[in-house]
């Protein structure tokens, strides 16, 4: 975008790494950088295509900090819409390594900034909490350039995600919308050796927002004790 060129559409980045004392900007890009390995693996399939891929968070593009591995996995659209799934390992490879949002309390995590649609609608949901794991979703959809009905794009976490369900934030002028992580006024701790494993659904559909049983099937689909879990083949660097 011209206004936030930092903006990469769907990316997952923090704002505030730390390495011991000091703090860098991995969401815009300043003295922290997710860096490609070359280590890649493609799957394909009848019905979905995959992308595994590791980069190396690199501190002043010289010390590895952090081994990514992200895992992309699109299915084939059905007459519901398209279901694209997101899982990330990060594994520290020193000590004192830390992940917040902006000022620990703003953006942060799986960061999505869409094209800015006509007739945008944001909306949010989250089951009451006597419900365990609540369902939580959000949804950003409109009138987007080119075509001429209604579509969007439905988030959903995974419940074991840490700090679960992470709070969902807007920022409407710039078709902004997100589940945050870590939880508000903390920072998480990567701990050497230890995965930190974050997963994701993303919903496109065509139309405006979907109806809540609709969205709450496709919730209970993702969570469910029988649905597919996302593996990583590759391993982390020693």
């Amino acid at each position: 975008s011209k206004d936030h060129p930092h903006h990469r559409g769907i990316y997952w980045a923090w704002p505030e790494v730390g390495f011991g004392s000091k703090l860098g900007d991995l969401h815009a890009l300043q003295i922290v950088f997710a860096r490609p390995t070359g280590n890649i693996k493609l799957t394909e399939e009848t019905d979905v295509a995959q992308v595994e891929a590791e980069n190396l968070w690199m501190w002043r593009d010289s010390i590895p900090v952090v081994s990514e591995v992200a895992v992309i996995r699109a299915y084939r659209a059905d007459g519901r819409g398209r279901v694209i799934d997101l899982a990330f390992r990060f594994v520290a490879l020193r000590d004192s390594i830390t992940l917040a949002r902006r000022e620990t309390k703003f953006y942060g995590g799986l960061n999505i900034r869409m094209q800015t649609p006509k007739s945008q609608e944001i909306s949010f949901f989250r089951d009451s909490s006597v419900n365990v794991p609540v369902r939580a979703w959000s949804d950003l959809s409109g009138l987007f350039h080119g075509y001429g009905t209604g579509s969007g794009l439905l988030v959903l976490q995974h419940h074991n995600n840490p700090d679960y369900p992470g709070e969902y934030i807007q920022y409407p002028d710039l078709s902004w919308i997100q589940p945050t992580f870590p939880e508000s006024g903390t920072r998480f701790k990567l701990v050497k050796g230890v995965p930190l494993i974050l997963r994701y659904r993303l919903f496109i559909h065509s139309g405006m927002k979907p109806d809540d049983a609709l969205t709450a099937k496709l919730w209970d689909e993702f969570n469910g004790k029988n649905a597919p879990e996302l593996t990583f083949t590759i391993h982390e660097i020693q």
